[in-house]
C-alpha cells in the first residue's frame, strides 16, 4: 500500500453567504497523479492553496507526512524584482526559500523552459513569470507537487517534455488544468468539485465525462423527486391547516429544511455559461491570400541572448545579419469556411503570421491580398483591445447605453455578461482587477457582439475552465464563417480545425490536413522513415539473402516503368496551375476557375507524394534483388 503524503479531512470553506466547499476529504499518496477539475469558481484553486498550507479553512484539517515537502505553482505567480532568474530558481523566495537547488540544475531547468538564466526578473511577461515559477516548482523535486494551470503560456514541445518528466518522477501530484490532452496523458485519478462537494474517481481521465454524467443524472433524478415531495408537503400544509386548524410544527419544520436543501442543491447547477455568435454574410470565396510573405525580427533583444531557449527554437531558425527570419516566402490562401489551426513552439512566429495577415504589422517582403466583404474579429492573446481602466460595461457599451446587439437582438449588458459567467458586482469593476480567465471571457463577449465573418483567435483557451472551453468549441462548430486559431491546447485544436499551418523551423510553414493528432501521427511516421533510411545499409545486408531469391512481379516492373513519367506529368501540371493562380486578377475575372485550380493543385500534390513514395519503395526493392 502506497505511503500517505498529504490529506485534508472534513474541510470546509465559507464565503459568508454560502459554503464554497463542505465536508471535503481526500488523501494523496505516493504515485497519485490527480486531476483537479470543476467549473470556474467551484473552489479548485482554493482547495489547492489549502493543500499547500497557504490558507486556513473554516472547518476541517490538513495533515502532511513528517519530512514530506510540498511545492506549489500558483495560477498567477509573482516574482521579486531585481533578481536573476537563476537566483530565483536556485534559492527560492518566500515560504520555500529554505530549499536550495544546485546551480546547474536551476540553469538547466530554466534553459529547458526557454529562459536565459542570466535574465533579470524585471519586465517579464505573465507567461515568462509562469515559466520561472514552474522551473522553481520542478527543480525542488517535491514529494507532493501542486500545479494550478501549468500548461498556460507553454508551447507544445515544452508541454510534451513536461508530460514525460512528470510521468517519470516519483512522489505525488495534483494538477488543475483545462488541457484535456495533458490530463489524459498524466492523470491516474480525478478529483471533481461540483456543487460544493469533492468527489474522487480512480483511473484515466478518459472516463471522467461518462462518470460525471451518471452522477449528474442521479442528482437530477434526486432533485425531481425532492421537488415532488416539496409540492406534496406544501399542498398538505395548506389543506391540513385549513381542515384541522392546527399546524403540525414538526412536519412544517421538515418542509422548511427540505426547501433549504433544495435551494442549496439547485444553486450550483443553475449557473452556466452561454455564448452565441453569428457570421455576417457577404464575403467572397477568397478570404486572404499571402503572396511571397517574409517577416523577420531582431535577432536579440535587451537582456536576451540569441539562441537561448527551446531546442527547436535554437536549431530551426535562420538569421540574416542581425535579423531572425520567422517565415520566408510564405504563400497560402484562406478560403471561405476554412477552419485552420496554427501550431509551433513559442517565439517561432505564429502571432506574427496572424498579425501580418491582418495588416497589423508590415512584412519585410511580399504582400497580403484581402477578399471583398471581409469583417474580422481578432482575439489577441495580449488583450490589447481591453483597457485596464474600463469596466466590462463600458467595454461592451463604449458609446454609452445599457444594451448590446447580439445575433440581431438587443440584450441588456448585465444579462449578456451573465451569459459569460460575470457576477453583477463585477460588471462595473475595472478590467485590470479581473482575473486572467475573466479578461478572456470579457474579450470573447466583446468579439461575439461584433459583426464578423472571419474569426481569428490567438490562444483563447488560457485560464478558461473545461465547461467554457466546451461551449466555445460548440460556438466554433456552429460558426458559418472562416476561423483561424493559434493554440497549444491539442484537444481544442483537434475539436475545432480541419487543417493546420505548422511552423517546422528554418522559416518554413507547412500545411497539413486534419487536426493536431493527425499531424503528430505523421511526424512520428516521418521520424521512423528517417531512422529507417539512416539504418538502411545494415537492414539491406540482412534482407539481401531473401531478396536475391525474389523477383519483381510483372505489376511492379510495369509500375517502375510508368511512375517516372506520371511523376513528371504531375509536377508539370502543378507548376502550370500555380503559375496561373499567381495571377492577382484571376479570382476577380473567374472565381470558379480559381477555386477549381486551387483544388486541383491540392489533389495533385497529394497524388504526387503517394507516387514518389511508391517509386522509392519499388526502386529500393529492385536494387536489393539485383544485389
Amino acid at each position: 500500500m502506497a505511503d500517505a503524503l498529504l490529506s485534508v479531512a472534513d474541510l470546509g470553506v465559507n464565503l459568508g453567504d454560502r459554503w464554497l466547499l463542505r465536508h471535503a476529504d481526500v488523501t494523496i499518496s505516493t504515485g497519485d497523479r490527480l486531476c483537479l477539475v470543476g467549473r470556474n469558481g467551484a473552489g479548485k484553486s482554493t482547495l489547492m492553496k489549502m493543500m499547500a498550507g497557504l490558507g486556513e479553512p473554516d472547518e476541517g484539517s490538513l495533515w502532511i507526512a513528517p519530512g514530506a515537502n510540498v511545492s506549489y505553482l500558483p495560477q498567477a505567480p509573482t516574482l521579486p524584482k531585481g533578481m536573476s532568474l537563476a537566483s530565483i530558481v536556485e534559492h527560492g523566495t518566500g515560504s520555500d526559500g529554505d530549499y536550495v537547488a544546485a546551480t546547474h540544475k536551476a540553469e538547466a531547468m530554466l534553459t529547458r523552459m526557454g529562459m536565459n538564466p542570466n535574465w533579470m526578473s524585471d519586465g517579464l511577461s505573465g507567461g515568462e513569470s509562469r515559466r520561472v515559477a514552474l522551473a522553481r516548482a520542478l527543480v525542488k523535486e517535491p514529494d507532493v507537487l501542486l500545479m494550478d494551470e501549468p500548461t498556460n503560456h507553454l508551447d507544445l514541445p515544452t508541454i510534451e517534455w513536461m508530460e514525460e518528466m512528470l510521468l517519470a518522477r516519483g512522489g505525488a501530484m495534483v494538477v488543475i488544468s483545462h488541457d484535456r490532452a495533458f490530463l489524459r496523458r498524466i492523470g491516474n485519478g480525478t478529483l471533481w468539485i461540483d456543487g460544493g462537494k469533492l468527489r474522487r474517481r480512480q483511473g484515466s481521465f478518459d472516463g471522467f465525462d461518462d462518470w460525471a454524467e451518471v452522477i449528474q443524472t442521479e442528482e437530477a433524478t434526486r432533485l425531481y423527486k425532492m421537488d415532488r415531495k416539496i409540492a406534496e408537503e406544501t399542498r398538505w400544509s395548506r389543506e391540513g391547516i385549513s381542515a384541522r386548524r392546527k399546524r403540525n410544527m414538526g412536519r412544517m419544520r421538515e418542509l422548511d429544511t427540505l426547501r433549504q436543501t433544495r435551494a442549496q442543491m439547485a444553486a450550483p447547477m443553475g449557473r452556466s455559461a452561454r455564448m452565441e455568435t453569428t457570421a455576417v454574410d457577404g464575403s467572397g470565396q477568397m478570404v486572404l491570400e499571402a503572396i511571397d510573405l517574409t517577416v523577420t525580427v531582431p535577432a536579440t533583444r535587451p537582456g536576451m541572448e540569441q539562441g537561448v531557449g527551446l531546442d527547436m527554437r535554437k536549431s530551426n531558425t535562420q538569421s540574416v545579419d542581425d535579423r531572425r527570419i520567422l517565415f520566408n516566402h510564405f504563400n497560402g490562401i484562406i478560403r471561405k469556411g476554412d477552419r485552420i489551426g496554427i501550431v509551433g513552439p513559442n517565439g517561432i512566429g505564429k502571432s506574427s503570421l496572424v498579425r501580418a495577415l491582418l495588416g497589423k504589422i508590415a512584412p519585410d517582403s511580399g504582400r497580403v491580398r484581402e477578399g471583398f466583404g471581409l469583417l474580422t474579429s481578432y482575439f489577441d492573446q495580449q488583450r490589447e483591445a481591453l483597457n485596464g481602466e474600463d469596466s466590462p460595461w463600458t467595454v461592451l457599451c463604449p458609446g454609452g447605453g445599457d444594451t448590446v446587439e447580439v445575433a440581431g437582438r438587443s440584450v441588456h449588458v448585465k444579462k449578456y455578461l451573465e451569459d459569460f459567467l460575470f457576477d453583477s458586482y463585477k460588471v462595473t469593476q475595472r478590467v485590470r482587477t479581473l482575473s486572467g480567465g475573466e479578461q478572456n471571457r470579457l474579450l470573447l463577449a466583446k468579439l461575439f457582439a461584433e459583426e464578423h465573418n472571419f474569426l481569428v483567435l490567438d490562444e483563447p483557451t488560457n485560464d478558461l475552465d473545461m465547461e467554457t472551453l466546451e461551449l466555445l468549441q460548440e460556438v466554433i462548430a456552429d460558426y458559418a464563417g472562416t476561423i483561424l486559431i493559434i493554440s497549444h491546447d491539442r484537444d481544442f485544436i483537434d475539436r475545432t480545425v480541419t487543417s493546420l499551418l505548422a511552423f517546422e523551423g528554418e522559416g518554413k510553414i507547412i500545411p497539413h490536413a486534419g487536426g493536431y493528432s493527425d499531424y503528430l501521427e505523421r511526424r512520428v511516421k516521418t521520424a521512423e522513415r528517417k531512422k529507417a533510411k539512416a539504418n538502411k545499409p545494415t537492414a539491406k545486408v540482412e534482407r539481401n539473402r531473401d531478396a536475391r531469391s525474389a523477383k519483381l512481379s510483372f505489376k511492379d516492373k510495369h509500375a517502375l516503368e510508368k511512375l517516372p513519367g506520371e511523376i513528371a506529368a504531375l509536377e508539370d501540371a502543378i507548376i502550370k496551375a500555380e503559375a496561373e493562380l499567381a495571377d492577382p486578377t484571376l479570382f476577380a475575372r473567374d472565381g470558379e476557375r480559381f477555386n477549381k485550380l486551387a483544388a486541383q493543385v491540392t489533389a495533385d500534390k497529394a497524388t504526387l507524394a503517394q507516387k514518389e513514395d511508391q517509386w522509392l519503395e519499388l526502386e529500393s526493392l529492385r536494387e536489393e534483388i539485383e544485389g
